[in-house]
């Protein structure tokens, strides 16, 4: 059984989540206070957290942040209002995997903790297990990343997209397609997200994130992978 972490400080949509996931199969905890709930998270294991960006004693950006810091890279999908655009996006930016914004259907929030978990669940089971590029190794079945010999922390949805082009190396790759493929769901709100998490990728794994040699963008049309 899967578990999930509500951090949500209003009480109602915290009830009525915890409800709706454990009736969808889910093990579920909660909490409300958002620097007690960064401490658990360092002490317990996750599948994925549901992270409100608005809580009381830290906040979810700065929660979301830290844990990457932390090298905590269980799934993260952030919970915002209509109004908070910027932090949407800058949660995307500091290694949040997905968003919804309120008022959002259970359904829908369900169906996107079920692709992260498709997703991941696809990577492990891989054909590809072991691959290398330039000064890169990288075991999609142990779900480790070295560059140098230095270890890579990679979220769960950027290793996600580095799979994906590393099985269509060398395809133009559209923004849709990448958005279709890795978040699993279509109509998705922007995407501008796919371009976020290729400038991670480049910072991450590119000699000069600036002038990429392996994840070249395409005007216009999208990106493409090369070794």
């Amino acid at each position: 059984m899967k578990k999930i972490f509500v951090i949500e400080d209003d009480a109602a949509i915290s009830k009525g989540l915890c409800i709706a996931l454990r009736e969808d199969g889910f093990d579920v905890d909660s909490e409300s206070d958002g620097l007690k709930a960064y401490k658990k998270v360092l002490a317990a294991s996750y599948d994925i957290i549901l992270l409100d960006i608005m809580l009381p004693s830290k906040n979810g950006i700065d929660i979301c942040r830290d844990l990457r810091k932390e090298d905590v890279m269980v799934p993260i999908i952030m919970l915002t209002s209509k109004k908070e655009e910027i932090d949407k996006v800058l949660g995307l930016e500091i290694g949040a995997d997905d968003y919804v914004t309120k008022p959002f259907s259970v359904r829908e929030l369900s169906a996107r903790i079920k692709a992260i978990l498709r997703r991941a669940e696809k990577v492990k089971s891989t054909e590809i297990e072991e691959v290398a590029f330039a000064d890169i190794k990288i075991n999609f079945k142990r779900h480790e990343i070295f560059k140098k010999k230095k270890e890579v922390k990679l979220s769960s949805t950027e290793f996600s997209m580095l799979h994906f082009f590393i099985n269509h190396e060398g395809e133009v790759i559209t923004r849709e397609k990448l958005l279709d493929e890795v978040w699993g769901y279509e109509n998705y709100p922007t995407t501008r997200t796919v371009d976020n998490f290729i400038l991670s990728l480049r910072k991450h794994l590119e000699d000069d994130p600036s002038n990429p040699k392996h994840f070249i963008t395409l005007h216009k049309t999208g990106y493409k992978f090369v070794k």
